[in-house]
């Protein structure tokens, strides 16, 4: 390809944040590799243990273009995305996840979308299963207080009847639209971002650890009046759950957490109090849930270990007494 031709291409700062992604970093990496933009990528590792990082050296990335954080400490998704933002170069910014494989023309459609209107700030593509179903959360409406009850008591069964009122606020089960379509808010797995919305609206808000920030940063683009846009043409694999599996509650715990920030930033002026409160509940009692499922499960497997292990002992005897 000539220097002209290279020229040409949009220039995007893609910024990774890596805690113990394994091989699914280096699949993210070879991606971007095959992309239609010129790229150069941040990755912002969170401390990990794996070996996610030393993967890495069985892929040729042109010199200059990739460079690594590393970080002493886990200091959260915000934080990292916010330190990666400082250090690539570009007049767009794509906020990936390593467990996400990026089409080779999804950057460039995602841009081409962006440059359609000058109060287009953030752009998301389809983002899909391994099995090529559309991801929830890849777009969706924000989840209000009221939205969110509607879906923690199963009210959206309502819809055909009282659409506006009992709607779901993730989207995937509508129609999938044959063209970029306005949506309050996107997935955080893949966000492009022009500079100069990123410069007008601020980096993402640091208070979160991990999960809502995205939502968080969707309502700060909306508020300073930038639009955010479905691409359905931008493809996205997301082999979800990549980095959280070996703490699930440690992710469930600031998951929630999360929630609880983001419902009492932006709505505790908006609803009565009595509905921040039963959302607070809603949101407590699911955690408490939770925790009771996954140290169910642990006691589980614990139990299976021990039977196991019993078994060559009981053998063992056996054979003894016979």
């Amino acid at each position: 390809m000539n220097s002209r031709a290279n020229y040409d291409r949009p220039e995007v700062g893609v910024i990774i944040v890596n805690y113990n992604s394994g091989e699914k970093l280096l699949l993210c990496i070879e991606s971007l590799l095959q992309v239609d933009a010129d790229i150069n990528i941040a990755i912002v590792d969170n401390a990990s243990s794996d070996n996610s990082l030393s993967l890495l050296k069985s892929v040729t990335v042109p010199e200059g273009k990739l460079q690594i954080i590393h970080n002493e400490d886990n200091l959260g998704f915000a934080v990292a995305c916010n330190m990666g933002a400082r250090r690539v170069t570009g007049d767009y910014l794509l906020y990936l996840n390593p467990d996400c494989k990026i089409h080779p023309n999804a950057i460039s459609i995602m841009i081409a979308c962006l440059k359609s209107d000058s109060r287009l700030g953030m752009a998301g593509g389809l983002i899909q299963n391994s099995d090529g179903s559309e991801q929830i959360g890849c777009r969706r409406a924000v989840p209000t207080p009221w939205r969110s009850l509607v879906r923690v008591f199963h009210l959206s069964r309502l819809k055909n009847r009282f659409p506006h009122l009992f709607s779901d606020f993730n989207l995937h089960q509508q129609p999938l639209p044959e063209e970029p379509v306005e949506v309050e808010a996107i997935s955080g797995a893949c966000m492009l971002v022009s500079r100069t919305a990123y410069e007008d609206v601020g980096g993402l808000d640091e208070n979160y650890f991990l999960h809502c920030e995205d939502l968080d940063w969707c309502m700060s683009f909306r508020k300073h009046n930038w639009k955010i846009m479905f691409v359905p043409d931008a493809k996205i694999t997301h082999f979800q759950g990549a980095c959280s599996r070996s703490r699930p509650l440690f992710v469930e715990w600031n998951k929630h957490k999360g929630m609880m920030r983001f419902y009492y930033k932006f709505f505790r002026h908006q609803y009565p109090l009595f509905l921040i409160w039963l959302v607070a509940l809603g949101v407590w009692s699911r955690f408490g849930l939770l925790v009771c499922y996954f140290s169910g499960k642990r006691l589980l497997e614990h139990l299976k270990s021990l039977t196991w292990d019993a078994k060559p002992a009981a053998l063992a005897v056996n054979e003894r007494q016979n």
